[in-house]
């Protein structure tokens, strides 16, 4: 995995985190990866190839449903630190739905395509190169 392009891309990201780019309106710049993790897992795919990939993050009663990446067998998790300390997770697999990737899915919902889109702009301009896998 090409380290060094992993770490322009997560400092791009989080510079360009906001509450427009996330999937909830309790975003708060103190927690900036909350509701980020599609999206994230979306521009780190662009980046750096590999896999999307789900798991059930579990605290106490709730679950919600967590994205993030599988890259040359490691798991890479930009938005983990949005969930309490304690939280488990599920073990990781594809979350396709009725579609032939877990990418295709998440793109599949119209609000979830126009944060990815808002947010890949905005990561390109910090970066300062377009994604290899465009």
């Amino acid at each position: 995995m090409n380290t060094v392009l992993l770490q322009k891309v997560t400092a791009a990201l989080r510079e360009s985190w906001s509450v427009d780019t996330s999937s909830t309106p309790a975003w708060a710049k103190d927690n900036p990866s909350i509701g980020q993790c599609a999206v994230t897992a979306l521009i780190v795919q662009d980046y750096l190839g590999g896999e999307i990939v789900n798991a059930k993050a579990l605290y106490g009663d709730v679950g919600v449903s967590h994205y993030f990446n599988l890259i040359e067998g490691e798991l890479v998790d930009l938005t983990k630190g949005q969930f309490k300390q304690g939280t488990k997770f599920a073990d990781p697999m594809a979350k396709t739905g009725n579609y032939a990737t877990t990418r295709e899915y998440c793109l599949s919902f119209p609000d979830t395509r126009t944060r990815y889109e808002l947010l890949a702009s905005r990561v390109t301009a910090v970066v300062g190169q377009p994604p290899i896998n465009e």
